[in-house]
């Protein structure tokens, strides 16, 4: 407790400090100048519909895009499977596994793609030609290692392709995570740093920085409440922070209530739209014969409607 205190205090003033940076509706100089955009799109139905605050929690198979460290507590043979309807006719996956290899330490694995969907190919003139698609994949391998019961630690390599039409990008990255957690389960604090790494390719003449991210999270079990409560404070090099709020509801297990808010959700309105909705998100979860089913629901303003859904479990 000596330890979790002060990284409290600290957290909660940094999301004081930023929050109106992150609220105030101007566009930062820097959006749109990292490569593979992609990468900071959310995974994993159960930890979207707790509003993508899942850093210090990276409790079940999804810890291998939020925070590879929290891969180190699972047990057995785990896997996760996922399915994205996102906005404008785009859809994504992400599949998963995850093998301990002693009390202290665990391997993982992943591969997550992105397809665009298709597109109007025209001439110079305006005339129609045909059609283009596009699409990115990513994958991934992780090892984290416990050290004690309280503390674990974590790494990913990533490889990154992307293709649209004829042309075609590469990159490589790593995510670092660490985790804290504890005495009985009730607290657990997390830091990640993500896509840290370089384009080797790119689609045009010039190369462009990775979407470096930086992220801080926390999750509480409030005594005596089937309630599990979550915070992120995401700091993008590429955009203003975001701050992230989740909570999990587990009184009706197998049966599971979430719902989360993400201050990111600003940026799907135009100007003069007035949809409140974007930025909340809602999901469920079911237990069944030791696998997990989620769906996620995000409302995406002008955007559209953004879906998930999730199995894990384990082998």
């Amino acid at each position: 407790m000596k330890i979790f205190k002060p990284i409290l205090l600290m957290s909660l003033l940094a999301i004081l400090l930023v929050s109106g940076a992150a609220t105030a509706g101007d566009i930062n100089s820097n959006a749109g100048t990292s490569a593979f955009p992609f990468l900071k799109i959310n995974i994993g139905a159960r930890a979207v519909s707790m509003g993508g605050a899942f850093t210090g929690l990276a409790d079940d198979e999804s810890a291998l895009y939020y925070n590879p460290a929290g891969i180190a507590s699972l047990e057995e043979k785990r896997f996760i499977l996922g399915y994205h309807d996102y906005f404008v006719d785009m859809q994504s996956g992400f599949v998963g596994f995850v093998k301990t290899l002693s009390y202290t330490k665990a391997i993982g694995g992943s591969i997550s793609y992105l397809n665009y969907g298709d597109f109007t190919e025209t001439d110079k003139f305006g005339a129609t030609i045909g059609t283009f698609s596009g699409g990115s994949l990513v994958a991934s391998l992780t090892f984290a290692i416990k050290q004690g019961y309280y503390r674990s630690f974590g790494g990913t390599g990533k490889f990154i392709y992307e293709k649209i039409q004829d042309y075609s990008a590469t990159g490589a990255a790593v995510d670092l995570g660490a985790k804290y957690t504890g005495d009985r389960n009730r607290f657990s604090v997390g830091l990640m740093i993500q896509n840290l790494g370089a384009q080797l390719s790119s689609l045009g003449e010039d190369k462009d920085k990775l979407p470096l991210t930086f992220r801080t999270g926390l999750a509480y079990n409030p005594r005596g409440l089937p309630l599990t409560l979550t915070s992120d404070l995401i700091v993008p090099v590429d955009n203003d922070p975001i701050i992230a709020l989740g909570g999990e509801y587990f009184e009706l297990k197998p049966f599971y209530i979430r719902m989360g808010w993400n201050s990111f959700g600003s940026n799907f309105r135009t100007t003069d739209s007035d949809d409140s909705w974007a930025g909340l998100s809602v999901g469920v979860g079911f237990d069944f014969r030791k696998k997990q089913i989620s769906y996620s629901f995000s409302p995406g303003a002008d955007l559209g409607d953004s879906h998930r859904i999730t199995l894990t479990g384990g082998f």
